[in-house]
């Protein structure tokens, strides 16, 4: 039934003609009236009978008016509820991140999440390359992915974008490499080097790819592991060496050298859909990811 015609049947059921149920509606008599018939049509039932030069509620009438009460209470109480959620950091809001970035950033971010009070942000971890991203979008509040500093950013007419962090990129030696007194190596230093890699199409190996590009030095990838914690291990156990995020990955055993005359960097960035922000708590978690993404980097 219209929600619409309940709200006039009730109004003339609680002002006893069209003429004061106009009023109180802002219309004429004539589009009460009409609406009423138009209700009755809707029903297939008999809603109002003559009485005297006005009219008055059927039996019926009498019966749906006490339902539409109970409808329209209900719908009172859901949009006071909304109400709530326009005005407050309230709800749930579900978050993709990559697993390299939940190591970074997750432990901070859930302490920050839970001293919001009615706030509750799901998490799921998803090892995503960037054509996945807009996919994600759709299942997702918030996608919080990473691209090579040399991509484009992503957006579009449908997805906006907050910039959380630009994370240089170093190359990890295991102890005593011949380098290991350097405090920035040459990738042409590098050449001969067994590298460890991630799968093709993710981040680090679009940077590797892209220096390889802009120097013609082309590194030689013996493995390739998505795991920057396995990688910094085998590094560290003398298997070759790698390109590892500087906030993300520590290990004591590893040594940490910039590439000379590079910018080596992925830029990690929160992704959702146009207008998702306007949501609180929406609005709430993008800033709370704003914040502990500065801490780390201060």
């Amino acid at each position: 039934m219209d929600i619409g015609r309940l709200r006039v049947l009730r109004e003339f059921a609680d002002r006893g003609s069209v003429t004061s149920a106009a009023r109180a509606l802002h219309c004429t008599p004539s589009a009460v009236s009409q609406q009423l018939r138009a209700l009755a049509a809707e029903v297939g039932l008999v809603l109002t009978e003559p009485a005297g030069r006005g009219i008055r509620l059927t039996d019926a009438g009498h019966a749906l008016v006490a339902g539409a009460d109970d409808v329209l209470a209900a719908l009172g109480r859901a949009e006071a509820e909304l109400d709530t959620y326009r005005s407050s950091p309230r709800g749930r809001v579900r978050v993709a991140i990559f697993p390299s970035a939940g190591l970074m950033l997750l432990p901070g971010l859930l302490h920050r999440f839970d001293a919001v009070a009615g706030l509750d942000v799901e998490v799921r971890d998803v090892d995503m390359t960037p054509p996945e991203v807009p996919a994600l979008a759709a299942d997702f509040d918030i996608v919080v992915t990473h691209r090579d500093e040399s991509a484009e950013p992503f957006g579009s007419s449908r997805l906006s974008t907050v910039p959380l962090l630009r994370e240089p990129l170093d190359v990890a030696l295991p102890p005593g490499h011949r380098l290991a007194t350097r405090e920035r190596v040459e990738l042409a230093e590098l050449a001969e080097e067994r590298w460890i890699g991630v799968d093709v199409g993710f981040p680090v190996d679009d940077v590797l790819r892209s220096i390889a590009a802009r120097t013609g030095i082309r590194p030689r990838v013996v493995y390739r592991i998505n795991d920057f914690q396995i990688i910094g291990a085998l590094v560290a156990a003398g298997h070759g060496i790698a390109l590892l995020p500087r906030y993300t990955v520590w290990q004591d055993s590893l040594l940490r050298r910039p590439l000379a005359g590079i910018r080596a960097a992925r830029h990690i960035e929160a992704v959702f859909r146009i207008g998702a922000d306007s949501r609180p708590a929406v609005a709430t978690v993008l800033r709370t990811m704003v914040e502990e993404s500065d801490a780390l980097t201060k």
